[in-house]
């Protein structure tokens, strides 16, 4: 181990120790267990764990808890689920988007491919499930209600050649079937752009709004002139609009093509290389083009290519990766780009915390512990899973 990443694993291990000290082993070990997989433990595992706390490995501890079946059908599922939908239903049905954050926490890889990976995790065809289908989410439904155990059946498989869409254009969950269907549905694919930043940066527009951003590549269908006043404009849609569309422009090639009225059966779609979409004569979509009598003199998107202003000014805080190029064409780089800020490690240990610690950060402890596990987490390899068994040991002592 890297020795920068051992002095911050000394530091994790000291924080944990502290905040677990309270309580009696056996206490923490039903507690560790149930915070973990969502049910109490059996006799003989939690004689295992307390034997493990006792010897003060409550990491190890933590780690026979996340053996339990519970843990990826509940704990997991849930903790994705929240992601995979405009209403932030953590009751939404396993689907693909959910079943990827679950293979790729289990199969402890870097996280940070969750926005960028030409991957999607399906049922292992042994089961004899309904087989994957671009355009419903029948096979997820059926391992939902076979209560199939995700740590042994989940598999890994390529997008590409699932879901009719180029390796190139891959971006990991981003570009999922249900992440399709939520954000790619109608509207101008803004969606896709916001609701990353929600789910797995823990931000929203109005935080970031910024009005000294160049409003160049705002697209047509905003008003420079609301309701007859440009001020409006200047003062509120620019903060958001100067830095979100030139962002958003990387789905240009993008839609949801649905086959019922709701929506609910419908596919992702991608404008290939050699193809055009009849109504612009290019490979960009419509919906990019909506609206264009709003303001004609706005920027027009001709293709893909996104550029990332919040670099400068106050949004610097996000914390981007320097050795990037803060530019780029397509998802797949957006992806990189917003998986390698210091916002998007924080925000995956500050969801784990809410997920096994049932409540919000309250104090400064608990502060300096979200610290030291991001610091970890981001030093030795972005794996969340060793997230969750860090987090659940400093709170089990609550």
């Amino acid at each position: 181990m890297h020795y920068l990443a051992f002095i911050r694993a000394l530091s994790v291990s000291a924080v944990l120790l502290a905040a677990s000290a309270q309580a009696g082993s056996l206490e923490q070990a039903k507690r560790l267990h149930e915070r973990i997989a969502g049910v109490p433990a059996d006799a003989v595992t939690l004689s295992q764990m307390q034997a493990l706390i006792d010897a003060g490995n409550a990491s190890a501890a933590a780690e026979l808890a996340m053996q339990h079946p519970d843990f990826y059908r509940t704990t997991l599922k849930l903790f994705a689920s929240v992601a995979t939908n405009r209403e932030q239903d953590v009751f939404e049905p396993l689907n693909d988007y959910s079943a990827t954050v679950i293979g790729l926490v289990r199969d402890g890889v870097d996280f940070r491919q969750i926005l960028q990976t030409d991957v999607l995790y399906v049922g292992a065809d042994s089961l004899g499930l309904p087989p994957y289908q671009s355009n419903n989410n029948e096979h997820y439904l059926a391992l939902e209600r076979q209560a199939v155990d995700l740590a042994q059946y989940l598999e890994p498989r390529s997008q590409s050649s699932l879901n009719n869409i180029p390796a190139e254009a891959a971006a990991g969950v981003m570009t999922s079937r249900a992440a399709a269907k939520a954000f790619f549905y109608l509207g101008t694919n803004r969606a896709m752009f916001r609701f990353t930043l929600m789910n797995q940066l823990c931000t929203d527009l109005e935080p970031l709004q910024d009005i000294t951003m160049p409003t160049g590549r705002i697209r047509q269908d905003v008003s420079r002139s609301p309701g007859g006043d440009s001020r409006i404009f200047n003062n509120r849609c620019v903060g958001c609009h100067a830095g979100m569309d030139p962002m958003a422009q990387a789905f240009a090639y993008y839609d949801y093509q649905f086959s019922d009225e709701d929506g609910s059966n419908g596919r992702i779609f991608y404008q290939q290389s050699g193809t055009q979409n009849a109504t612009t004569q290019s490979r960009v979509q419509p919906k990019y083009h909506i609206n264009a009598g709003s303001f004609p003199y706005g920027y027009r998107t001709p293709d893909d290519s996104w550029v990332n202003y919040w670099r400068e000014g106050q949004n610097q805080a996000l914390g981007w990766d320097n050795s990037l190029p803060g530019s780029g064409s397509g998802a797949k780089s957006l992806g990189e780009e917003l998986a390698n800020t210091t916002v998007f490690a924080q925000c995956q240990v500050k969801k784990v915390f809410r997920a096994v610690c049932l409540r919000e950060p309250q104090s400064l402890s608990d502060v300096n512990a979200l610290h030291s596990i991001t610091d970890s987490f981001r030093a030795t390899g972005y794996v969340l899973k060793q997230v969750f068994a860090d987090t659940a040991t400093y709170c089990m002592g609550d």
